[in-house]
């Protein structure tokens, strides 16, 4: 999960059930990883295609309220509009910012959320999940047992992800702060020795100026 993050990818998040939907909302939302808490839409990997048609949908709904567009529309129109937003929105979750598939999923309760799992299967996505004493372990390829009926139970466990995620998007931090001042230092180092090299040149072409007026 750590070197998930550190890489820059992604982490999808799933947990519709009542327990846990409030705690992976609040957790999740600080590391900035998409989250599906509401419901989990049939095809929402498998058929990412038609998501993302969705999310741009939202987008142009989005740039209709800037651009004024939806000012100019019936106020019938503007009130279906913005339903069917407010669906859309709460159908998807936080994935409306995914541009690409996850590149692993959290799951709380794979029961519950069966169909997420058999997606991410057949996509060959690594899950890491929540497994109670009434679920199938070898259908996950992190399993954790847990009770994933147990607010406290869920909450551990979800905290434990998220400081790894916080470990991981830290360190991509600090490395990239390192590669950045590396090279403001070799650009430093490029315009001091260039400088040397001219100041060099310069004093070469003075002394042989000098030498040829004492041979002359």
């Amino acid at each position: 999960m750590k070197n998930i993050a550190k890489s820059g990818k992604k982490v999808l998040f799933v947990a519709t059930k009542k327990q846990a939907k409030d705690i992976v909302t609040e957790k999740v939302k600080t590391t900035g990883m998409p989250y599906v808490t509401e419901r989990w839409s049939g095809g929402m990997l498998t058929n990412f295609g038609t998501i993302r048609r969705t999310i741009k949908k939202m987008a142009t709904i989005d740039r209709m309220k800037i651009d004024g567009t939806f000012n100019n529309m019936s106020k019938r129109e503007r009130l279906q509009v913005s339903r069917q937003r407010e669906k859309m929105e709460k159908n998807l979750g936080s994935i409306a910012d995914l541009t690409r598939l996850p590149s692993a999923l959290f799951i709380v309760d794979i029961v519950k959320e069966h169909i997420a799992v058999a997606e991410a299967r057949k996509l060959n996505i690594p899950t890491f999940a929540m497994v109670d004493t009434n679920s199938d372990p070898t259908l996950v390829d992190f399993a954790i047992p847990a009770n994933d009926d147990a607010t406290k139970s869920i909450e551990l466990i979800v905290d434990t992800m998220i400081a790894a995620i916080n470990e991981g998007l830290e360190e991509r931090k600090n490395d990239k702060t390192a590669v950045d001042e590396g090279s403001e230092e070799e650009g430093a180092e490029a315009v001091v020795a260039e400088a040397a090299t001219t100041e060099a040149a310069a004093e070469t072409g003075s002394s042989e100026e000098k030498a040829d007026r004492i041979c002359n």
